[in-house]
């Protein structure tokens, strides 16, 4: 679907209409107060217990690293199974590990050690939550609010961000450390709340026949072969590996600054989600004005902006002007990137193709979490975050070709417009692996223009479940080619037949114009015996 159209005219606050996702939204937004709350203890935490630059960005990096490792995984689970009760069992366990650690903190028994622990463990959970809390938003809004639905999502994190640091700030000054962390535990209680309220009706658990390994597989082929989606990471990994210094190095930026201490550091992170909010509210009228593509470039400059501001003074003033514009910008690529990662997937792969993006994004934060850290205990922080606005320009330049946006152009329903595939002998089984030929009748005349169309296709056949393709033409009858690709399964196979969209079958259909057979290409399928 066009990015033009009813898509524009839909209102920023349409998506509110839907209860299932007004119930969810408010009760991701007091989970999310609680989470940034837990972020700002947990660093300004570190920083009394061991002030040093590399240590203290260990938090950020054990916060992010889990994502990166596990998201994968929790994406192929959040595919196969109901993603209702696995959002239900993760957030009990959170519940529970969080009031653990407010303990410690409360008893003041806690360690750089313990709390790099406890930070790795709730970075683990949210990894396993992120894939299956991302892939739910479309089934809560019609297609054409998609965009406004991410967006609140988005501004919805960034109010909290907004509301939570600052009363972090307070808490830590006036109560004491284990304040932040015992509120965050009883707002996992609100989302376990919400996810009892809601009662989704069009989220079937996905008949599953293959491995988690050879389902992961497939999530990452349909990513490597998804040119809007590669297109979409690449440019997320040369923003966020410079973007993270900034996060990775505020702590030590607001006790360094001028009369600085944790409530500097409050402010500047309620800044940071104040100037998110405003930019939320802004991006209708910037979509209006630009693509998304050059959303991205606007917001990357403005962090540019950002860093080099921070990087230039230690003023409080200066520091929170800064802040402000960092989370202007930071909202406009943030949700500029999750909309073209959302409308670059097919519903049957979306949580795999999310959980992709979101280790892109957290990997990426992760490393830049520890590269800025070294970088400012060896030379500086001023050093670190120059150094940083340089990258982001670097990046910005090397990636001007993969273009954000991409599948809001393209039409991703499914088509179901490949025939029935043929039904199994006695003493085959569905889960052998799987072989297809299609033998084409090209005139001479169009083999240039037929080998470019198949080989395009042969993108669509590894995004949909393909380990291996290939093209061969006769030799004793020229006119004659076969195409090949082979599957994990005959299930899988099966599965193919489900998840070719409609901007597939177009491609499909130029193709099958140039075949001279009567009835179309032959089509025949293998199947590997025991």
């Amino acid at each position: 679907m066009s990015s033009s159209g009813k898509t524009e005219a839909v209102g920023a606050f349409s998506p509110f209409a839907h209860t299932a996702f007004a119930l969810l939204w408010t009760a991701t937004l007091i989970s999310n107060i609680g989470t940034w709350m837990h972020d700002v203890g947990a660093g300004w935490l570190m920083t009394t217990l061991d002030p040093t630059p590399a240590v203290v960005t260990l938090v950020q990096a054990s916060t992010t690293l889990p994502v990166f490792l596990f998201a994968l995984l929790a994406g192929t689970l959040a595919d196969r199974f109901d993603k209702r009760r696995m959002l239900i069992v993760i957030n009990l366990c959170l519940t529970v590990v969080v009031f653990v650690l407010a303990l410690l903190v409360w008893q003041e028994l806690m360690t750089p050690v313990l709390l790099i622990l406890f930070t790795l463990a709730i970075g683990t959970g949210a990894a396993f939550m992120a894939p299956a809390w991302q892939a739910i938003v479309p089934s809560l809004v019609p297609r054409e609010k998609l965009k406004p639905a991410i967006a609140l999502n988005s501004m919805g994190i960034n109010i909290s961000r907004a509301i939570g640091p600052a009363v972090a700030g307070v808490l830590i000054a006036s109560i004491g450390l284990a304040a932040p962390f015992a509120l965050n535990a009883a707002s996992h209680l609100v989302i376990l709340a919400a996810l009892f309220l809601w009662r989704p009706t069009d989220l079937p658990a996905k008949k599953s026949h293959g491995s988690l390994l050879s389902e992961m597989g497939t999530g990452l082929r349909h990513v490597r072969h998804n040119p809007a989606m590669l297109a979409t990471a690449v440019r997320a990994l040369a923003f966020f590996l410079f973007a993270s210094a900034y996060w990775s190095l505020l702590p030590l930026i607001a006790r360094n600054a001028e009369g600085g201490g944790s409530e500097l550091y409050g402010i500047l992170m309620a800044l940071i989600g104040t100037g998110a909010v405003v930019g939320a509210l802004l991006l209708p009228r910037l979509s209006k004005r630009f693509d998304a593509d050059m959303t991205v470039r606007i917001g990357t400059a403005g962090t540019m902006a950002a860093l080099l501001a921070m990087a230039l003074s230690s003023a409080p003033v200066a520091l929170m002007a800064a802040a402000f514009v960092g989370g202007l910008s930071w909202i406009a690529v943030l949700t500029s990137f999750n909309v073209s990662a959302q409308t670059a997937l097919p519903n049957w792969v979306r949580a795999r193709g999310l959980a992709v993006f979101l280790m892109v994004f957290f990997g990426s934060m992760s490393l830049g979490s520890v590269v800025w850290g070294q970088i400012a205990t060896i030379l500086s922080i001023r050093a670190a975050l120059v150094i940083a606005a340089a990258g982001l320009l670097f990046g910005m330049l090397v990636t001007r070709k993969f273009a954000v946006g991409q599948g809001e152009k393209m039409d991703l329903d499914p088509a179901s417009a490949w025939p029935v595939a043929p039904s199994l002998n006695d003493g085959q089984s569905d889960d052998h692996a799987a072989m297809v030929t299609v033998e084409y009748n090209i005139d001479p005349a169009d083999a240039d223009t037929f080998t470019g169309l198949v080989r395009e296709f042969s993108k669509e056949r590894m995004r949909d479940g393909a380990t291996r393709w290939d093209i061969t033409q006769s030799v004793e009858a020229p006119d004659t080619w076969i195409e090949v690709f082979h599957l994990p399964s005959w299930a899988e196979h099966l599965e193919q037949h489900e998840r070719a969209t409609k901007s597939d079958i177009d491609l499909q259909q130029k193709i099958k114009e140039l075949d001279r057979h009567g009835e179309g290409p032959v089509v025949r399928h293998y199947l590997k015996p025991e």
